[in-house]
């Protein structure tokens, strides 16, 4: 069994593609929109990308689910699990397998259980890898947004960011029921989580890569009490305010994320920059604070760095077109 993880340190999100080398068959779990680097990892490691799926309605970025299976041709397996409301609308059309709880995915030799783990979603479902070559019990569990290292996923985002008004705490006694069934399995269990320290999916994700069931059941916070209320009570303090964008970014990926190419950005000469900054037109300066400090136009300075996600999902709005000021067209093209 073959496993890669690609981490997206702007997004800080993990995806994963699972292979069986033995058949050479791989799945790719929770991609994100830029689907070139599981292409490449798949050529590069000799394997063919059979299988596409996701943990849940992703809320922070856009999907890659469906624009991966359709470029490799790829059988897309999505979750079934959760009310309709929150129930992927383009699954019929993209032939998607329904997912839920109790069924499993196989690639080979390696073969993907599903657990529906509603709390930070409804429909969020987590997987457990078993390499069936070797071993009848799995090695791990790709857990998502369900259990990071040192926190589990925030459950007031459907309300907060979808609109579901009064949800939280009942989806916050979903969340530490779904917790409870992990205490069955075997300490040994690897997780491999959907994200690091600086998501906004949690309030205080480690920055460690991955963990075990048995130290995160010793040493996570959400593990530390048996008492549900106290867990309700818990879970919901210290959650920082979802960025805006988070609301379009779920009902994106809920009804199909959109297939058309990532735009590359178009050069202005000199008279076509004169006239953006004689608009009111949104321009923003990506280059280095200092670089802004020194001399601009007016604009809105989004240094490209850690945070440029976070700061252009608060600031600007999705719906529109913007004109970007950058040192140079690669890196103009990168903030696109």
């Amino acid at each position: 069994m073959l496993i890669r993880r690609f981490y997206d340190d702007a997004l800080a999100q993990a995806s994963y593609l699972v292979a069986c080398q033995q058949t050479g068959e791989a799945i790719v779990v929770d991609p994100n929109r830029d689907i070139d680097r599981y292409v490449a990892a798949a050529k590069a490691e000799g394997v063919r990308i059979a299988a596409v799926t996701e943990t849940h309605i992703h809320a922070d970025f856009l999907s890659g689910v469906r624009a991966l299976a359709r470029h490799t041709g790829a059988q897309l397996h999505l979750s079934d699990c959760g009310g309709a409301e929150w129930r992927y609308r383009f699954a019929g059309v993209d032939g998607a397998a329904p997912l839920r709880d109790g069924d499993a995915i196989r690639v080979g030799n390696v073969r993907l259980d599903v657990l529906h783990t509603p709390g930070h979603t409804p429909e969020h479902i987590a997987f457990l890898v078993t390499d069936t070559a070797g071993a009848d019990a799995p090695m791990g569990l790709l857990s998502g947004d369900f259990v990071f290292v040192g926190d589990v996923g925030r459950p007031d985002l459907l309300e907060r960011a979808a609109g579901e008004a009064g949800t939280t705490v009942e989806m916050a006694r979903t969340l530490f029921r779904s917790l409870q069934r992990l205490r069955a399995l075997p300490e040994w269990l690897q997780i491999w989580p959907g994200h690091g320290a600086g998501s906004a999916c949690g309030k205080s994700l480690g920055a460690v890569p991955s963990s075990t069931l048995g130290y995160e059941l010793r040493f996570n916070w959400a593990f530390g009490t048996d008492d549900e209320e106290r867990f309700v009570t818990a879970v919901q303090e210290g959650q920082v305010d979802p960025p805006p964008y988070f609301a379009r970014m779920k009902r994106l990926n809920r009804d199909g994320p959109p297939m058309d190419a990532i735009a590359e950005p178009t050069e202005h000469d000199a008279e076509g920059a004169r006239r953006v900054f004689g608009t009111k037109e949104t321009v923003v300066d990506v280059r280095p604070a200092a670089a802004f400090a020194e001399g601009h136009a007016p604009s809105l300075a989004l240094p490209l760095g850690s945070s440029f996600l976070t700061w252009a999902g608060w600031l600007l709005d999705g719906e529109r077109e913007h004109h970007l000021v950058a040192e140079d067209a690669a890196t103009a093209a990168r903030a696109a």
